[in-house]
């Protein structure tokens, strides 16, 4: 069995490890032995506080550090890294050809995760490296799609990726609030509020991923019949250009993703 090593156990890391080391020999690293041994508790694994012993050990190597941090971090293990060994970088911003500039033989993959990972219900946004295969993209969106959905992207679609899944839950998040948050003010408490938007979320999303060919529009015309409450905010939607705040949403975070590149 390969052994997959992560080089970070944070918040995102966990939520990988958590849901593959019943299947995969997984190893971690962190900073110090204190980092090392409270990760460790936490995880289940072995977990070292030398990054060189892990690299060197693994078949798989995701590093999982602050952007900030990894180039110092390959840096530090590109002597132990081979062509035989699969380097998945889900930093941030870090581009392949940085990646590759310091561990010129690897095979890299990149990879952009979200937050909700943490409960199974994650997006990724995958892309390879110069020398990675096929069969290497593949493993890892069955690995990662125990925790979530996988998409294969070119690198320069990553910053929209970024922008529209990396970044995208402090967007629904605010979109939730502010419904709840006007429920609140004509009248429902708070909390029921915020379960009616949040649940209503949740399934309208699960619709969306039902539709078979539907179109969306079409789910919006199902429940915006003419005339009715729901077609009246619909147009108060339009009134506003909600399209237009959306996109430029998007576009000043996906202009932001791709400044943190270079």
């Amino acid at each position: 069995m390969k052994q997959t090593g992560f080089i970070g156990c944070g918040k995102m890391a966990g939520a990988i490890i958590s849901a593959i080391k019943n299947e995969y020999k997984v190893v971690g690293s962190e900073f110090n032995d204190e980092f090392a041994k409270a990760a460790s508790n936490k995880l289940g694994i072995e977990v070292y506080s030398d990054n060189k012993k892990l690299a060197s050990e693994s078949d798989i190597i995701f590093i999982a550090t602050k952007p900030n941090q990894e180039i110092p971090v390959l840096e530090e293990i590109k002597n132990v890294i081979t062509a035989e060994k699969l380097v998945v970088s889900i930093c941030a911003g870090v581009t392949i050809q940085k990646i590759e500039n310091v561990i010129e033989n690897a095979r890299v993959i990149r990879v952009m995760p979200n937050t909700p990972a943490l409960v199974k219900l994650g997006m990724f946004g995958i892309c390879a490296g110069t020398k990675a295969t096929e069969k290497d993209v593949e493993f890892i969106e069955n690995l990662l799609s125990q925790i979530g959905k996988c998409i294969s992207v070119t690198e320069p679609q990553m910053d929209i990726v970024t922008a529209i899944s990396g970044s995208g839950p402090a967007f629904f998040y605010q979109v939730i609030e502010d419904m709840a948050r006007a429920g609140e003010k004509l009248g429902l408490e708070y909390e029921k509020s915020l379960i009616l938007a949040t649940q209503t979320a949740l399934g309208s999303a699960q619709m969306i991923f039902s539709r078979g060919e539907t179109p969306v529009q079409t789910l919006i015309d199902n429940v915006a019949t003419k005339g009715g409450c729901t077609f009246v905010g619909i147009q108060e939607m339009k009134k506003y250009d909600s399209s237009k705040v959306f996109f430029d949403v998007i576009d000043k975070t996906t202009q932001k993703a791709n400044e943190l590149g270079k």
